[in-house]
């Protein structure tokens, strides 16, 4: 087939997404194409030995004799598939080029799905349906930012909106439902022994007979169960497993674990409030402790977390939970052990414990017989047992975004006698930790590598077996091969000469850096700390300037040229703590000509202003607000405004404060006089 009668069967189709230089078609629709080019398809996806299943949709060409081959798997079952693989290949020329997106989280995405099926095909009306919302919530309106996943999900979530299985919700509606969403009936473990309280209890001879016992908050009941079987008077409450049990006056009221699992601040009040009025003689309060590395981990939500199960949690300190029960109840809290309090109604009662806590105690005989845990529950009981272990392993496995080898981990003998291989301990922990914490540091360090890889482009690069064995290892994790590594480290060189992808990853990263200028179609803004924030094709578009200049660590801002290939490295006087920093430096990198022009501002007098530096500052910076305020009262000043670069001379910026009769002091605007003896301004 020539190039001629292929652009004729192209434009022979009787459907497909049309673009002004495209035609896309899932292949379940080929027999809206004629015979001969569906058949042509199937023969260049046979010739280039990739399977059906790793092809979905192809892009026909509507100017020369090219096609590309992409892999959306997920075409039928997400709203906005991305994309994972594309293969480009040039009929002319008789070359293709693989381009991988499984690994990115910024992939190509699909939008009008139903644009490439047949309107006979059973999900066409359920994918109008998608575009139709989409329409209705004004997010096609401008089509360059919907390309890609990143800059999708941000435009959602500027026009108010939430994804929910693929669906378009407004958010304050799934805020404001998320209260009823949260698991808490999965919070109740099953016990084999007594729970920590009532083990408290125990040691301090509280469970002898002498005393009646209500559980607040029993959970499945297994404490209440051995107590039981010892003859004590004890009776339980949950609102998930023993609804109906009656909520009665005891001796000891045991409130276990349950502030924990409250999301509702008013409700966990009542809990305790109520776990107190049924206390005659003592209540016992006890809480999951848990330190600011360990909660990072998790979601955010309201004063707590959510955890990978859906379950609320709120993590206390010691002492915010010794001070929020006295606080509450108006009594002291005697603290037991860490997380566990005493609060005693009879102060008689209290006095005896105090002089008793230091005396011997008997131990507990269980005597109830709890289903054998299984081989499951057994690993993840000795997992929870030295926890220590365990999450300095997951952590190092979030280091290297991969499984560490036997010499990577220095306590690996000691895992492998517990759990056994590293494997296994991994796929184990995925299922306690959150799976998406290490999925992302795979990511991070895929792109680190091709970061890494793309930069010895420019230099001799050693051969793989010259490489450090943990290279060795990383290259094998994430790329297979080495000739893979290098293949996708080229590919992304070449994007940066692409001005439209340029553009595409400046305005995600403006939408995803603590804080930038998008100057449109024309430049992107940060703060050299940022640098590590930007999307993979920038990090290497910068990277790559880098190449002729040297490190970051004296500069200020950066500035990534969209159209020009250039990038601007600018440095003031006093960028930290400057109201108005004054430039002193400036570099501009011209990657295309391989050359750097150096911008002195020796002369005071004739250094521009940086106005605005707020809008380069993100919450890391201390005097952000601060700045920001300042910035806008200078904006309104000058007559400029506060939310874009301002460019502006020396002389022109002092002429506007004195024509205003001002002077900046600190991060204030003061008014310029003068004493009868001195130049010096003054308020």
């Amino acid at each position: 087939m020539d190039s001629e009668k292929f652009q004729a069967m192209v434009e022979q189709a009787t459907a497909g997404k049309q673009l002004p230089d495209a035609l896309y078609l899932h292949k379940d629709a080929f027999e809206a194409l004629p015979n001969a080019l569906s058949a042509f398809i199937h023969n260049v996806a046979k010739a280039l030995k990739i399977d059906d299943d790793n092809w979905h949709i192809v892009k026909l060409s509507k100017n020369d004799f090219r096609l590309s081959l992409l892999s959306y798997p997920t075409f039928y079952t997400d709203a906005y598939p991305s994309l994972k693989q594309s293969v480009t290949v040039d009929l002319t020329k008789l070359m293709h080029r693989v381009t991988d997106y499984e690994a990115s989280e910024n992939p190509p995405i699909l939008h009008r799905k139903e644009l490439m099926i047949l309107p006979s095909h059973p999900t066409y009306a359920d994918f109008e349906q998608i575009t139709q919302e989409g329409e209705n919530a004004g997010l096609y309106e401008n089509s360059r930012l919907i390309g890609f996943k990143q800059s999708w999900l941000n435009l959602i979530a500027q026009h108010g909106y939430t994804l929910v299985d693929g669906r378009l919700f407004r958010a304050s509606m799934v805020e404001d439902s998320d209260e009823h969403t949260i698991d808490r009936h999965k919070t109740a473990i099953v016990r084999h022994s007594l729970s920590a309280p009532m083990k408290a209890l125990a040691k301090n001879s509280y469970l002898s007979g002498d005393y009646s016992v209500f559980d607040y908050g029993c959970g499945r009941g297994d404490d209440m169960s051995e107590l039981l079987a010892h003859g004590i008077d004890v009776l339980g409450w949950d609102p998930t497993h023993y609804p109906d049990g009656e909520k009665t006056h005891s001796d000891i009221v045991n409130l276990g674990f349950v502030l924990n699992v409250i999301e509702d601040f008013d409700e966990r009040l009542d809990a305790l409030l109520g776990a107190w009025e049924l206390a005659d003689k003592l209540l016992v309060v006890s809480v999951m402790l848990g330190t600011e590395q360990f909660i990072s981990q998790f979601t955010p939500y309201k004063d707590g977390v959510i955890t990978s199960r859906n379950t609320f949690q709120k993590y206390y300190q010691q002492s915010e939970i010794k001070a929020y029960v006295e606080r509450t109840l108006d009594e002291q809290a005697i603290t037991i052990a860490p997380g566990i309090f005493y609060i005693f109604k009879d102060k008689l009662e209290e006095q005896a414990h105090l002089q008793n806590r230091y005396r011997r105690h008997q131990g507990w005989k269980q005597l109830t017989a709890p289903k054998p845990p299984t081989q499951l529950e057994k690993l993840k009981l000795t997992i929870s047992q030295h926890a220590e272990l365990f999450e300095a392993f997951w952590m190092t496995c979030l280091v290297l975004g991969r499984i560490p080898a036997n010499d990577e981990f220095e306590q690996s003998e000691a895992v492998r006698e517990l759990i056994g291989s590293h494997k296994k301990t991994h796929k184990l922990l995925c299922e306690i930790y959150d799976e998406s914490d290490f999925e992302a540091a795979e990511q991070t360090r895929q792109e680190d590598l091709l970061l890494y890889f793309a930069m010895t482009l420019f230099e001799k690069r050693k051969p793989y077996t010259q490489q450090a064995e943990a290279l060795k290892r990383d290259i094998k994790a994430f790329f297979a091969d080495y000739k893979t590594a290098l293949t996708m480290a080229q590919d992304l060189l070449f994007q940066i000469a692409d001005s439209e992808e340029i553009e595409k990853a400046c305005i995600a990263a403006h939408q995803a850096l603590p804080a930038s200028i998008l100057n449109e179609g024309h430049s992107l803004i940060f703060h050299q700390r940022y640098t590590e924030f930007l999307p993979q094709l920038l990090r290497i578009y910068v990277g790559a300037a880098l190449q002729m200049y040297g490190d970051l660590e004296s500069v200020d801002l950066v500035k990534i040229h969209i159209q020009s290939g250039k990038l601007t490295l600018t440095t003031y006087d006093d960028f930290e703590s400057s109201a108005v920093p004054f430039l002193v430096e400036r570099v501009k990198i011209k990657m295309a000509e391989q050359d750097i022009d150096f911008f002195d501002y020796v002369v005071e007098a004739k250094r521009p202003p940086l106005l605005n530096k707020g809008l380069l500052l993100g919450d890391d910076f201390e005097q952000q607000a601060k700045q920001r305020a300042f910035d806008k009262r200078l904006a309104e000043l000058l007559g400029v405004s506060h939310q874009q670069e301002v460019l502006m001379g020396r002389a022109m910026f002092e002429r506007g404060l004195r024509e205003e009769e001002k002077v900046v002091v600190g991060h204030k605007l003061l008014i310029r006089k003068r004493s009868k003896t001195s130049n010096t301004p003054f308020k």
